[in-house]
């Protein structure tokens, strides 16, 4: 699924179509981490022009998922731990500040879409079996849902624009399996009454310690995956 960023036009270029494909290679892991990025080849996979790719190229910049450098070219952003730790600082920073804009600017329609949502997540085998809370992209994720209903076109922007893609190239780079499954889903069911009950404090706050417990609950994987590699090397 294309992913609509409110933020843009709807009106679709070659560019436009270029950079959801690359994007969505990357995303996937289907173009690697770390990997260079060849511009005539690519350019001849799409059956395009240099500029055009170059276009779509700048966008992916944009999105934190490509670093160009002088005398380099382009590559793929590599996926590091401490990265990862600081885009949920951020996030716990921003998507708080968005969840208690949603709650005070979201409409009664579009409460109800969210919830629907979330009843659509309960539906899923993997996180019935406390497996994995997996989301699809745009109007089925639930923090997507959520920026959007805040209204706030500059955390749209950060969050939907920017931040989007690299946060969920993470999540796939990563893993989806996690103990937290049933847990985070339960957060969701209470972010969602305060944000129904229109109290933007609470909103707040709940989307915040939901977002730290994840951030805390990577840590403390990545703290076990350093314990067990030490023990494997005595």
């Amino acid at each position: 699924m294309a992913l609509v960023n409110p933020t843009q036009p709807q009106a679709v270029t070659t560019a436009d179509k270029v950079f959801e494909q690359i994007q969505h290679a990357i995303v996937e892991g289907h173009i690697p981490a770390g990997s260079k990025i060849s511009e005539p080849g690519l350019a001849k996979q799409f059956e395009i022009s240099r500029s055009t790719l170059r276009e779509a190229l700048n966008r992916l910049e944009k999105c934190h998922l490509v670093e160009r450098k002088a005398n380099v070219g382009s590559r793929v952003v590599d996926c590091s731990i401490e990265g990862l730790l600081e885009i949920y600082v951020v996030r716990e920073a921003l998507e708080g500040m968005a969840c208690r804009q949603a709650a005070e600017n979201m409409s009664e329609q579009e409460i109800a879409e969210l919830k629907s949502v979330l009843a659509q997540h309960a539906k899923s085998q993997d996180l019935k079996d406390g497996v994995s809370y997996y989301q699809e992209e745009g109007d089925l994720d639930f923090h997507y849902k959520v920026i959007v209903g805040s209204h706030n076109q500059q955390l749209i922007n950060i969050l939907c624009g920017q931040l989007y893609h690299l946060v969920r190239m993470y999540r796939i780079q990563f893993g989806m399996n996690s103990p937290r499954a049933t847990r985070a889903f339960d957060e969701h069911l209470h972010i969602v009454e305060a944000i129904a009950d229109r109290d933007g404090e609470l909103a707040e706050i709940l989307m915040r310690r939901h977002i730290a417990a994840s951030r805390k609950n990577i840590e403390k994987k990545i703290a076990l995956q350093s314990a067990h590699s030490s023990t494997e090397d005595n």
